[in-house]
């Protein structure tokens, strides 16, 4: 989204599936933005999405795998699509005063395909209890329950339970989140994921602010976002 704000690209290739934000719903936050719009190419595994990205106006999609010649005519395609939609843009700015922006219907075809991508996650995410720690050179299956949170410095994810500090596979808490019991767990800080089963005590900090004190072995102080202050108190009436 950033490189989008920054670079104004003519094209953007979105992966659909991805952790944290999928493809379609980097789109909508992307139609959510006051500058035009980049030509949009959707890749994907699957034969479902690729019928849907048009639904969204998507100049293209490449169906995994592809091959470089695949790739420069998506590219030729492209250019003579710029071409004739610079044409069009100009007939549009004289015919019409609308603002450009997300219409009601591109908005409600986006929701729907973002429900579709969710609703194939959920069975996979209810399957199992149990998430994936790299601990003393082996694959450990922990249980939920037993999380006390998890943290990330420099991309890596840090899982902590009352037995084992070890990795997550994750890329992003995001990620990681949602495998997890959203009952259970919260997003306390942008670099934090905790347990609320496992915290022992909140601590006031300076400024109305607060720490968590978990009930690992180290004691950890967790710090509370202020946006995620309100929920804090509602959560436990302070």
């Amino acid at each position: 989204m950033e490189l989008v704000r920054t670079h104004r690209p003519d094209v953007v290739f979105l992966d659909v599936q991805m952790p944290g934000l999928d493809g379609f719903a980097v789109l909508k936050k992307l139609l959510e933005l006051k500058q035009p719009l980049p030509q949009i190419v959707f890749a994907t595994a699957y034969n479902q999405y690729a019928v849907k990205a048009f639904e969204v106006n998507a100049a293209d999609y490449l169906l995994k795998p592809f091959d470089r010649k695949r790739v420069l005519q998506t590219i030729d395609k492209l250019q003579r699509r710029r071409t004739a939609l610079a044409a069009l843009d100009s007939q549009d700015s004289q015919d019409s005063q609308e603002p450009a922006g997300l219409s009601q219907e591109t908005g409600a075809k986006l929701s729907a395909l973002l429900k579709l991508v969710e609703e194939q996650a959920q069975p996979a995410r209810q399957q199992s209890g149990k998430v994936v720690v790299r601990a003393q050179n082996r694959l450990l299956l922990v249980a939920q329950r037993e999380i006390c949170f998890a943290s990330i410095e420099d991309g890596t994810i840090t899982v902590v339970t009352p037995a084992i500090e070890g990795h997550s596979n994750c890329r992003t808490l995001e990620e990681l989140q949602e495998q997890l019991d959203p009952d259970d767990f919260w997003r306390v800080h942008r670099s934090y994921l905790v347990n609320i089963q496992h915290i022992r005590e909140v601590v006031p900090w300076f400024k109305s602010s607060y720490q968590l004190r978990m009930d690992d072995p180290k004691k950890t102080e967790i710090p509370v976002s202020r946006a995620q202050t309100k929920r804090l108190r509602d959560l436990f009436n302070l």
